[in-house]
């Protein structure tokens, strides 16, 4: 946690100041802050496989160590970053310590959980993320009124130097590990329905996160924007720590679908209404969609696979977010340039509501761990 909390402080700070840093100084389209936003994915959603495969083989603190101090080299390059090829190269490089952290720490928390509390321990641990996300637009929104962008680019990098040092104390976490066992395939089946649920209600996390501060800004004429991320992360907070067992006692697919409903609702309500207070609210809702969608599709994901196999699991379920985040902020940038903010929010929704049907209607998922190889999927025989 206190590894995941130093990466993801770092790309709290830098989560609101990148599009006006881009669309600013840099003097770019809001594709280009896409691009910009995108880019970290193509290098992540390439590694993560490989990356969940090497800590299998190698332990969880191996690919750890190696993320964290790349990130640090990624987000200090910005002081020297004056073009959006520098941009695009270094938000490359930070996609590289994506790939290595957070497979590694998610996966390391996974070998720790007991089978029938890993949605509470998913939940739990996202802490550290969220609330690194909800203080980290704040501080980078301040030191940039106050120390301009070469500041906030500094203190990013010693939010990553915090990780290293926290790295450097995590052994392994392996519980089973077979040398003789064989590889697992390149897409993990476990991962890949559950993974496309989530990429459907990711989609929408890369609207808000990438244009609701440009949104903010340029339409509404909003002063701060900060206090808006900072709203849906604490009730992201809540629900992942008073109600870390919600997964556990409600069941996973029924969280998941849940959570499913909230994503559209809270997009539909930013897009369809022109105000501040809409974004409020929307990023509330937000927030509880959010909250529930991760912990109960991860553990569905997780407990179809033996544990020899569970970084390959996390590797491919996580891509799902490379593919939607990075997608999503891509094709947002144009869909917002063309047709504006609303439109862009609107068309999240929509993909959230393909994720939504996926869950709702396609044959139930089985969600718990009924045998070391258990199957992806089950479609219940007729009743005699």
């Amino acid at each position: 946690m206190l590894v995941n909390f130093g990466y993801f402080l770092s790309v709290g700070v830098m989560q609101p100041i990148l599009p006006l840093y881009v669309n600013g100084p840099l003097h770019q389209s809001n594709v280009a802050v896409g691009v910009a936003l995108a880019a970290f994915t193509v290098t992540a959603l390439a590694l993560r496989q490989p990356s969940g495969r090497l800590g299998d083989s190698r332990g969880r603190q191996f690919t750890i160590r190696i993320g964290t101090i790349v990130n640090v080299v990624s987000v200090l390059g910005f002081l020297f970053a004056h073009t959006l090829l520098h941009v695009v190269a270094l938000r490359m490089l930070t996609g590289v310590a994506e790939a290595f952290i957070f497979v590694g720490v998610a996966t390391a928390v996974q070998d720790l959980a007991p089978d029938d509390r890993r949605g509470e321990a998913a939940s739990l641990f996202s802490l550290s993320l969220f609330f690194a996300i909800a203080i980290g637009p704040l501080i980078g929104e301040w030191i940039l009124n106050h120390y301009g962008y070469h500041a906030v680019w500094w203190f990013e990098g010693f939010a990553g130097a915090l990780a290293i040092v926290f790295a450097m104390t995590i052994g392994d976490t392996r519980t089973e590990h077979d040398e003789q066992a064989p590889s697992p395939p390149l897409i993990h089946p476990a991962s890949v329905r559950p993974g496309a649920i989530l990429g459907c209600a990711i989609w929408g996390l890369a609207a808000f996160n990438g244009y609701v501060p440009l949104y903010a800004v340029l339409v509404l004429h909003m002063k701060n924007f900060a206090p808006i991320f900072l709203v849906n992360a604490v009730v992201i907070l809540l629900f992942r720590s008073i109600g870390a067992r919600l997964p556990d006692r409600l069941g996973y697919l029924r969280t998941a679908r849940f959570s499913l409903v909230c994503t559209p609702i809270a997009l539909l309500v930013m897009g369809l209404s022109r105000t501040a207070p809409a974004l409020y609210v929307g990023a509330v809702i937000l927030g509880i969609g959010q909250a529930l969608a991760f912990p109960a599709l991860m553990t569905i994901a997780v407990n179809n696979a033996p544990g020899s196999e569970r970084g390959a699991v996390m590797g491919t379920f996580t891509a799902f977010f490379d593919i939607s985040f990075g997608g999503g902020a891509l094709v947002l940038g144009v869909v917002s340039g063309a047709l504006g903010y609303n439109k862009a929010f609107l068309s999240a929704a929509a993909v959230a509501m393909v994720g939504l049907g996926m869950i709702m209607f396609a044959p139930p998922m089985v969600t718990e761990p009924t045998s070391p190889r258990a199957p992806v999927f089950e479609i219940e025989p007729p009743a005699e």
